[in-house]
């Protein structure tokens, strides 16, 4: 038995307080299935693009964030949260997390779990479960979340959890 063994961790989004659904696509992930290797750590490191629609009614922003709950600590580890995307924003075109400053209106990352203020690619353990990449579209009632850039990701969750109107989710997956 690897080091590694050990059960699949659920779907952590059920977990939440329940929120109204609407519609994430992607031409980069498609849901359930492999990712590119542009979404790869060491292939690529290019966040997907993501188009959403149907946003709830009161919807005065939007969060962006890409977990993994398959990482091997009880945490989970955030890949990217992009923070304040402004109402009308229904489209984040591929590469739009590499923390250059390109996000729209007053929109900025979080340091991810890896360090970076960006978009840190699918990096699972090498021999490790093939591990789920949830790309989340949170709609929150509030122009802005009420944190700033030096925020760790589980501060973003934690205000997301009480300002969330809905939730657009898809997941790619990868295994190394």
């Amino acid at each position: 038995m690897s080091s590694l063994d050990r059960p699949v961790t659920p779907d952590p989004y059920p977990l939440l307080p329940a929120t109204a659904s609407f519609d994430v696509t992607s031409h980069d992930v498609t849901d359930g299935q492999p990712l590119k290797d542009d979404q790869v750590n060491h292939l690529g490191d290019t966040s997907p693009q993501l188009s959403w629609s149907g946003a709830p009614e009161g919807t005065k922003s939007f969060v962006v964030t890409c977990f993994d709950p398959d990482a091997p600590i009880v945490s989970g580890f955030w890949h990217w949260v992009a923070v304040d995307l402004p109402a009308d924003t229904t489209e984040l075109a591929a590469g739009a997390g590499a923390g250059d400053g390109s996000l729209p209106g007053n929109a900025f990352h979080v340091r991810n779990d890896g360090g970076g203020v960006n978009f840190m690619g699918a990096a699972p353990p090498q021999g490790d479960q093939a591990h789920r990449y949830y790309f989340v579209v949170h709609a929150v009632g509030e122009e802005t979340l009420g944190v700033d850039a030096s925020v760790s990701p589980a501060v973003v969750g934690f205000n997301l959890a009480f300002k969330t109107l809905g939730r657009a989710i898809i997941h790619g997956t990868y295994q190394h």
